[in-house]
């Protein structure tokens, strides 16, 4: 002790007004001078010296000014007492903690600490070294035990467990240890706001970070600290204040490199890439020369706008200042650049440049390849990687996960799972669990998704998101719903990301009531305010559920308003027919200045289909063309011919597929739906084979729509050849629709036997395709078969529907079975909780009509829970002809003519039954009454028939095909033994001879 006074004296003469100076100095801006209390071995080394100076000043020096021991206190410096001094022995420990915590060497740090205890020495002395070793070290809780229980003399501990709380992104725990600092009258120092500001923009306290910046104005500090400046920018900018970041750059006494690049990083981060080139160039032209910090945050302002020009510019300005030789983050930042920008040949190139290799740098060439969607490169790259001994981490194994779940590559993700097992990743990375998760859960694998979440240590929102995501999308909604409320039930809060896949799975099961719970969730945290994406979610829950209403009351609340919502809305609109509505949404959208995408052009081609709305279909076809949209949406093309093809335009249909620079199976499958719904199955078979011919293969709803053709017109021969291809491919393995069509192919045109096998031989049965098999015995009169599919549907547990019933009342009717005809009729409320539609009392009033019942007829008209239709009447007229029952006949004429006085086949059907009753002046007066009321004409038809592999088609009153001379007609129909009526005049029923299916007959 007494060599160190000794040398501390030989400063003692002349030194007093320079050390009243140098302490003013020190006391203004303590960042400006180096702390070497934890570096001193000594007392003769000084405690602090001026950064530039490099002048010295100890804290128990006997020279210092009265009251700077005073001052020492209140910022916190306080010189040690005598009494607390420790022996030479004991400073050698002292100094052994400082050199711990230099070297972040917790083993040696907390060694050092049990010899202290073990000395039974007072841990008070060295409390200000432990809990900076243990700060910096990491052990923060040890650190603020220590802290708590010992009052120390310096801010140094302080702002060492600040600033490790905010380096460890605890920034509450860093605002409270401020906070705790003040109360015990420790006053903050340039270090202190540095680490502070920077947990303010940890945690986004913006209010604070002000508070913070109003503190430091007042004191003066930022007229001699840049470092100071720099944290004051950085904090505004990460808070995402862009504005105030600037406004305080441009008020700094002096701008440097950090300051700048801290603003520059925060347009970078804020995706506004040509304002962060604005500031580095108004930077360049103040003459502050960028650093490796800088060129990073410029390098992904280029790749955020794609600015690869002016990338190149920087890549060039780094090779000249030979910065890739110190900076490995640098290199990493150049490939990003070239990859997000989409040049990966430059990205590679540069990649193979670089002074070294790293994961960093491959991670941003593998991210590249994934985010543009070339996920097959990606792969590649990871195996080239992994060949050249770099070692990946968790953001390589994240990307490569992305990968395998976009292209189904379950057997690498597995490979890449058990990588990841074996190093121990999951037990420090959540990201990267949730990674797995959303791995398995692409590629369809949900058992195993789940699975790998449950055996997580430690699960967040982010991997429960990818599992409720993967349900969702696989349509299993309530598995989704079941994941969210255990997730709730582990106390995770969910985000935005959350509702919007729930919203989905909603949707999917149409949960109505769930997705209100939600929608009431999400106005309680306001989360509408901020996010676009969840209110289009919102918008497409309801319209999906069907309350369309609300889904617009929805719309028109959300705070602001993007394509995606009033896409959701129209496409609502559209699947629930309602073609008009979806319209007017549609111009509202362009009033309020949105403009459409494909997606909206879709839809509103769907609703103008629906509708029949021909014109504006053709109004957004030029639209669609003027924006060269077809170029580049497949999707779009289909939806184009679909329209035409439904609105009955199928010329214009077909002039647009011609047109379309790439015919895929959607826009050719429009097409020949369009010639099937209009009746002209024949074309439609001509345009399967010129598609097939161009060598584009058919899906499901191809074949499905050229069934339904060859049903139309009989071609069986046409319809077994389909059947083999279908075999073929194994289509039937997996479509329900595309077996219904086949047993429906084959009834209709009569090949119940092959009708039959189809629908034994499918791997699964509903309603649908046992319909078709007992409509078509039904159609052959095989009423005894009809009824006994009946019954099997219903030992198989398939319960009927509506038409199964209606096709087997036509059935009795037509068979006369009175008796069957009731029961079923009554059965369909009692039993099956149907309710008879229109059809149905129309085929019970042809039953009791047909067998002579016909006042009960008129009795089940009556007892209709809707009003009868002309149809219903004239049915009950044609069974009193087949009765000679006049009474009951003029009844049924009265009310059909009062429904449609336009009709002539109530007419005609009441002037047959006069004539038949022998009352032909009646019958005269019924048919002038028929000629006065000008009934309109049937339209054309036509009918097939399928002769020795070819199609015959016939029009009404056809006289042009081969098979149809004049003078065979009269024989051939007489041949069929047809005899008109002629109680009428001849005219009135000569004209029968030309019906198509006499036509066919002949």
């Amino acid at each position: 002790m007494a060599a160190a006074m000794q040398t501390l004296g030989f400063y003692r003469d002349g030194l007093d007004h320079r050390k009243e100076s140098s302490w003013k100095e020190f006391f203004r801006d303590p960042s400006m001078w180096w702390d070497n209390r934890s570096s001193k071995r000594s007392p003769t080394q000084p405690d602090f010296k001026h950064r530039v100076t490099k002048e010295p000043l100890w804290l128990d020096s006997r020279e210092n000014p009265p009251w700077v021991q005073d001052e020492l206190v209140r910022h916190g410096f306080s010189a040690q007492k005598p009494s607390d001094m420790a022996s030479d022995a004991d400073a050698s420990l002292l100094s052994l903690i400082w050199a711990c915590c230099k070297n972040k060497d917790l083993s040696h740090g907390t060694r050092v600490h049990y010899e202290l205890q073990k000395r039974g020495l007072s841990e008070k002395t060295y409390s200000d070294a432990l809990v900076t070793m243990y700060a910096k070290c990491g052990e923060l809780q040890k650190a603020q035990a220590l802290l708590d229980s010992h009052n120390s003399y310096s801010i140094v501990p302080w702002n060492a467990l600040i600033s490790s709380y905010a380096r460890e992104g605890q920034g509450q725990n860093a605002l409270d240890c401020f906070e705790k600092m003040q109360h015990y009258g420790f006053p903050p120092n340039a270090v202190t706001y540095v680490c502070i500001l920077k947990a303010c923009a940890l945690m986004g306290a913006i209010d604070k970070g002000k508070q913070i910046h109003d503190d430091i104005l007042r004191q003066g500090m930022l007229e001699h600290n840049e470092v100071l400046g720099g944290a004051l920018v950085d904090m505004y900018a990460k808070c995402g204040a862009l504005p105030q970041a600037r406004k305080a750059l441009e008020n700094l006494p002096s701008r440097n490199v950090v300051s700048w690049s801290a603003l520059v990083a925060g347009y970078a981060q804020q995706g506004q890439g040509q304002q962060a080139l604005e500031c580095f160039e108004q930077m360049q032209r103040e003459g502050v020369i960028p650093n490796a910090v800088t060129y990073v945050s410029i390098l992904k302002a280029c790749a955020v706008i794609g600015a690869i020009d002016k990338g190149k510019q920087i890549h060039d300005e780094i090779l000249r200042q030979g910065l890739l030789e110190h900076s490995k983050v640098l290199g990493g930042a150049l490939v990003d650049m070239y990859a997000k920008c989409g040049a990966f040949s430059q990205a590679q190139s540069a990649l193979k440049k670089l002074p070294y290799c790293n994961a960093i740098s491959w991670n941003a060439l593998l991210t590249g390849y994934v985010e543009k969607g070339r996920n097959q490169e990606a792969l590649e790259s990871f195996e080239q990687l992994q060949r050249v001994g770099i070692l990946p981490n968790a953001v390589t194994y994240v990307s490569i996960l992305k990968a395998c779940g976009a292209t189904g590559a379950i057997d690498k993700g597995k490979q890449i799972h058990d990588e990841i097992s074996r190093q121990g990743f999951l037990e420090h990375s959540v990201v990267l669990g949730g990674a797995l998760v959303d791995m398995y859960a692409k590629c369809g694998a949900l058992s195993q998704a789940q699975s790998v979440l449950e055996s997580l240590p430690y699960r967040n929102v982010i991997s429960w998101n990818a599992l409720i995501t993967g349900y969702a999308q696989k349509e299993q909604g309530q598995e989704a719903l079941r994941c969210f409320e255990q997730m709730q039930h582990e106390g995770i809060l969910p985000n935005a990301i959350t509702y919007v896949c729930i919203l989905k799975a909603c949707a999917v099961i149409r949960a109505i009531d769930k997705g209100k719970e939600i929608h009431d969730e999400i106005l309680r945290q306001e989360l509408l305010e901020d996010d676009i994406v969840l209110g289009g979610a919102l918008v497409d829950m309801y319209a999906k559920c069907g309350a369309l209403m609300k889904a617009q009351n929805v719309l028109e609340k959300l705070p602001s308003r993007d394509v995606v919502s009033w896409n959701a809305l129209i496409v609502g609109y559209a699947q629930k027919g309602q073609g008009q509505q979806a319209l007017e949404c549609y111009e509202q959208m362009q009033r309020e200045g949105i403009p459409p995408d494909a997606v909206t052009y879709a839809s509103i081609l769907k609703a103008c289909a629906v509708i029949g709305a021909v014109d504006k279909g053709k109004q957004i076809h030029d639209e669609i063309s003027r924006q060269g949209l077809l170029e580049r949406s497949i999707v779009l093309g289909g939806a184009l011919v679909d329209m035409y093809a439904k609105c009955g335009a199928l010329s214009e249909a077909r002039a647009v597929l011609e047109k379309l620079p790439s015919r895929q199976v959607v826009s050719w499958s429009a097409l020949i739906s369009g010639y099937v719904e209009e009746g002209q199955g024949q074309q439609a078979i001509e345009c399967f084979e010129q598609m097939l011919h161009e060598g584009i293969l058919p899906d499901a709803v191809t074949y499905v729509s050229i069934l339904k053709a060859c049903a139309a017109i009989g071609a069986v021969d046409k319809g077994k050849q389909i059947d083999d291809e279908i075999a073929r491919q194994g289509l039937l393995q997996h479509d329900m629709v595309l077996g219904s069509a086949l047993v429906d192919m084959y009834a209709k045109c009569g090949a119940l036997p092959q009708a039959q096998s189809v629908l034994e031989k499918l791997p699964s049965r509903d309603v649908v395709p046992w319909n078709a098999l007992i409509a078509g015995y039904a159609h052959e009169g095989e009423g005894e078969q009809a009824l006994k599919c009946f019954e099997q549907m219903q030992d198989e547990g398939i319960r009927p529907d509506i038409a199964t019933l209606s096709c087997l009342l036509n059935l009795c009717s037509h068979l006369g079975l009175v008796e069957k005809g009731q029961k079923l009729f009554d059965d369909m409320g009692a039993v099956h909780g149907l309710k008879p539609d229109e059809y149905c009392f129309t085929c019970m009033v042809d039953l009791l009509g047909r067998t002579g019942h016909l006042v009960k007829a008129v009795e089940v008209i009556q007892k209709m829970p809707f009003s009868a239709t002309s149809a219903i009447w004239l049915c009950l007229l044609g069974a009193c002809l087949e009765w000679v029952d006049v009474n009951v006949g003029s009844l049924a004429f009265e009310q059909a003519v009062k429904l449609d006085k336009c009709d002539g086949a109530a007419y005609i059907l009441m002037a047959n039954l006069y004539a038949s009753a022998g009352m032909p002046e009646k019958a005269k007066d019924i048919d002038a009454m028929r000629i006065k009321n000008k009934p309109w004409s049937q339209p054309i038809s036509s009918s097939w028939i399928d002769s020795n592999d070819t199609v015959h088609e016939f029009w009404i009153g056809d006289k042009k095909h081969k098979d149809l001379q004049p003078e065979n007609i009269k024989y051939k129909t007489a041949q069929v033994e047809y005899r008109p009526n002629w109680v009428l005049d001849a005219s009135d029923v000569h004209p029968l001879c030309d019906h198509s299916e006499k036509l066919v007959l002949t």
